[in-house]
């Protein structure tokens, strides 16, 4: 059994999926650095040399914004993490990395980027609505950059159920954007099911890599994402920060036998429609069929 501490349990029923769920979040828990810092970073430099503009893209004309994000990063990570983050002059340093503020040959919002587990999208207004207007997006969770940069985040949900334009989601989301005041923050979660530990998930996964795991090398991968728009640029920067837990970490935890049948109930809940946008159709029985043995087995001996 795995007994590595879990951050957040969002299927513990506090977040059902695919909806919106949107939270009031307090500024000073914007950015949370834990003990994984130094291997995200890593990760992420290395896919940013190794896949480029599948990872980093911009518009021409979103410099500032994108400086705007470095600067508000540079300002607010020093100050809430000292003991995580030191900044002496242009220079920061955290988790052996070093990130040097004025690097020119860098994007702003590389910079930031590789400051951060967090990926950096920022979201503009424009005539078809809010759209993709740039991103540093390391850890994708099954969605590609390339095929989403430009988009109105309409299209960019179209494939989501209960997403696409015209949808009452889609219609709250864009009043949300609208009406979302520089001095709110807001944080939302989802969560989905990966076979695998794998940070970087541009596509999703094909049944001929998922087939032979068993349910117990299923891992949860919970996104918790903030919104926050810049008071200069008026963007919206939306922030998405990975965690991937292997389910049986779920059996460690003090409240186990809740979370393994509430995520159960979650599974068996999705529609048909929902469960293959999260890929689960194949799996879903045998996951939901260990979790319920799981949580029994917790009865009996608790």
């Amino acid at each position: 059994m795995n007994d590595k501490p879990l951050s957040y349990t969002p299927y513990d029923g506090s977040s059902k999926p695919l909806t919106i769920g949107l939270l009031q979040l307090d500024p000073a828990r914007w950015i949370e650095p834990d003990g994984d810092l130094a291997y995200h970073l890593t990760e992420k430099r290395k896919l940013f040399a190794e896949h480029g503009d599948q990872v980093f893209q911009a518009e021409p004309g979103t410099e500032e914004a994108q400086q705007e994000i470095l600067d508000a990063l540079a300002d607010y990570l020093p100050s809430r993490h000292p003991a995580i983050y030191h900044r002496d002059g242009n220079l920061v340093e955290t988790a052996d990395h070093r990130i040097d503020l004025a690097d020119q040959s860098l994007p702003p919002l590389v910079r930031a980027g590789l400051m951060v587990q967090d990926d950096l999208v920022i979201m503009r207004k424009g005539e078809n609505g809010w759209r993709l207007a740039a991103a540093f997006l390391a850890f994708p969770s099954s969605w590609s950059l390339a095929d989403k940069f430009g988009k109105a985040i309409d299209e960019v949900h179209a494939p989501v159920p209960d997403f696409a334009r015209g949808s009452r989601n889609a219609d709250l989301i864009n009043r949300m954007f609208d009406n979302l005041s520089p001095a709110r923050f807001v944080v939302r979660w989802n969560w989905s099911v990966n076979w695998g530990y794998k940070l970087y998930r541009p596509v999703a996964q094909p049944a001929s890599e998922t087939e032979d795991v068993p349910a117990e090398g299923a891992f949860i991968r919970v996104e918790r994402q903030t919104l926050r728009k810049m008071p200069v640029s008026g963007d919206i920067l939306f922030t998405i920060r990975i965690y991937l837990d292997p389910v049986t970490a779920i059996m460690a935890q003090p409240n186990a036998r809740e979370l393994a049948a509430s995520l159960a109930d979650q599974l068996e809940a999705l529609t048909p429609k929902q469960a293959d946008y999260k890929g689960l159709l194949a799996k879903r029985a045998e996951l939901v069929a260990m979790l319920r043995k799981s949580a029994e087995t917790l009865v009996s001996v608790g």
